[in-house]
């Protein structure tokens, strides 16, 4: 799940351009072939420049002239004075005799010569060792990334900057509040000075073995995903050195020409929305051009016969790809649903509509599809446009579409009608098949799969409590109390699945069956990766209820992530949140700093 800053800018941070085309695979694959086939092409093309002179040259001996059409051309008449075409023609007849046979010499010389220049240059790669071949080819290698450095670093158009929305307001006149403040910027501060030490550059870290961590999203680089997405955290909680520093970092070392296949989800939403919300905190001009850069290098994942795009794509390559567990090669909802805020701030930025094209198409095709029980399900195939597996969840694998649907709409001052239409339509089926009560009264949202209710509520739908309460203004049927209502309970059920564990930190996955309930029990959910979606939806319901409970049961959480995960070297996810002596993962997340804290 994701989670804003600078709203209604983006579902993440903030809130379509092609500044040339993708490279394709086969430039690269010509490279790389093997010297005895590089030998053997220029064998052939001898040969066959000897075929051709052979059989094709000219022979003045048979051919006095060398005919081209020049005795009898029809030329069309043209009115001078008019510059429009008379249908009628005239005959035009060779003129000179003799010129026409030094222009027909002069031509054949020029072939002559052109075929010998050929061969010659044949004979003298014949002659060329081994090595001499190899260089050659890396000269033209290196030739070639020069050529995509320059295209990368090609400026983008200029476009005003909004009203910077920095840290302006001052302090809270409430010691108690000050204080509380001040204590989560020193957590901020402990997370990203020992990602500063030990794992600068990498993506994330790992705390305790005081080293740099990665996954599979991020590919094989090290693409410095900590320090993108803290940036605005950094910016809002007022620590500019520290702002400076993935300033610095981010102009020097971020580059995206690498051979890495990464999440098009993943980068999206952690580097354009982070690089896109740290140019309209701060001006800085860079974090747009990177922004550009490396929305340029997701592009080719569209190249689908829909235009759903790919989960990963090649940075370098573009060559992209569905993730094998999803069914039978599908794209996922909350995937290619969660590029829209982005995108169209991309577009707004360079004026090009490239980007914008790229998601509303999505939006268009989506429209067009029949959803069981008017739900949609998780997964969509790129090749057929048919739905995957009927299973719908509004955690896991499909929230963060509903949540970009909503503040499409806020982004675009409420006018994106159509936007709030889908969010409506989607939230009124999910009501209606996927939201329940428990026996001991608290409100879940359940999954959906094919045609049955599973009674299990994840850590990332919790957001969605959040979502109901800032969709309330602007619903249908002035239902803005219930779905604050709705909001309020889903928030009451997240504290539960928290407060019920030794830890007081929620599980990943908690059920609802018979007298379990909000509890996990499976052994493989009842970790906790430092996820903010439940301090999330507390904050959504402060803001706009200004209940106290809410910054209460956030501040609980905080004490509870600060006593249970914070080791020397950062901060760590639990194995085990009903274990009074928890496990550590070892790994400190970067949406613990783009989000969490925040």
């Amino acid at each position: 799940m994701t989670t804003p800053a600078l709203l209604p800018l983006s579902g993440r941070r903030i809130p379509p351009l092609n500044l040339g085309p993708p490279s394709f695979p086969h430039h690269r694959a010509t490279l790389r072939l093997s010297e005895k086939f590089i030998l053997l092409l220029i064998l052939s093309a001898f040969i066959t420049l000897c075929f051709g002179a052979f059989f094709f040259l000219p022979d003045s001996s048979k051919h006095k002239r060398f005919d081209l059409g020049l005795e009898d051309v029809l030329i069309p008449h043209v009115d001078a004075g008019k510059g429009a075409k008379n249908p009628g023609v005239f005959l035009i007849h060779g003129p000179d005799e003799h010129r026409h046979r030094e222009e027909e010499e002069r031509l054949r010389n020029k072939i002559r010569a052109d075929h010998e220049k050929a061969l010659e240059e044949a004979k003298e790669k014949l002659k060329k060792s081994r090595e001499e071949i190899q260089a050659e080819i890396q000269t033209e290698k290196n030739k070639v990334v020069q050529e995509m450095k320059t295209k990368e670093k090609k400026p983008v158009p200029a476009a005003p900057i909004p009203n910077l929305i920095g840290t302006h307001g001052g302090d809270p006149e409430d010691n108690d509040l000050r204080e509380k403040r001040e204590k989560i910027k020193e957590m901020m501060k402990h997370a990203w000075d020992n990602y500063r030490i030990y794992g600068w550059g990498h993506n994330e870290l790992r705390p305790i073995a005081r080293k740099g961590h990665s996954t599979n999203i991020f590919g094989s680089s090290q693409m410095g995903a900590t320090i993108v997405d803290a940036l605005d955290t950094l910016y809002i909680m007022g620590l500019h050195d520290e702002f400076r520093d993935g300033q610095k970092w981010i102009e020097n070392n971020l580059d995206f020409s690498v051979n890495s296949e990464v999440s098009v989800f993943e980068v999206n939403i952690r580097f354009i929305g982070g690089l896109l919300a740290a140019y309209y905190l701060s001006g800085e001009e860079i974090f747009k051009i990177k922004a550009v850069q490396l929305a340029e290098k997701l592009l080719p994942a569209f190249n689908t016969p829909t235009g759903i795009p790919w989960a990963m794509v090649n940075l370098k390559s573009g060559v992209g790809r569905n993730w094998g567990w999803a069914s039978a090669g599908s794209s996922i909802l909350a995937e290619f649903g969660t590029l829209h805020m982005e995108f169209v701030h991309l577009s707004y930025l360079t004026g090009n509509p490239i980007y914008y094209k790229k998601v509303m198409h999505i939006r268009k095709l989506l429209q067009k599809m029949d959803r069981p029980n008017g739900l949609y399900p998780n997964y969509l195939n790129p090749r057929t446009g048919r739905w995957g597996q009927y299973h719908t969840s509004v955690g896991g694998l499909g929230d963060s579409f509903y949540e970009y649907l909503l503040k499409a709409w806020l982004m675009s001052d409420k006018t994106d009608h159509e936007a709030r239409k889908m969010y409506d339509d989607a939230i009124e089926a999910i009501e209606k098949h996927l939201i329940r009560k428990s026996r001991g009264g608290l409100t879940f949202i359940g999954e959906w799969k094919n045609g049955h209710l599973e009674k299990k509520m994840g850590h990332l739908a919790c957001f969605a409590g959040g979502m109901f309460v800032l969709g309330a203004d602007g619903s249908r049927m002035d239902q803005a109390g219930h779905y604050l209502e709705l909001g309020a309970e889903i928030a009451r059920t997240c504290h539960e699945s928290y407060d019920r564990t030794a830890l007081k930190l929620g599980p990943e996955s908690f059920k609802f069956d018979g007298a379990v309930e909000a509890v996990a029990v499976r052994q493989a959910e009842k970790y906790y990766i430092l996820r903010p979606e439940v301090i999330e939806t507390y904050w959504y319901l402060w803001r706009f209820t200004h209940d106290p409970r809410y910054r209460e049961w956030g501040w609980e959480a905080a004490l509870a992530i600060e006593k249970y995960c914070r080791v020397n070297g950062g901060f760590s996810g639990v194995k085990d949140v009903y274990s009074s002596t928890p496990t550590h993962d070892d790994v400190q997340q970067s949406f613990f700093l783009a989000e969490t804290l925040k």
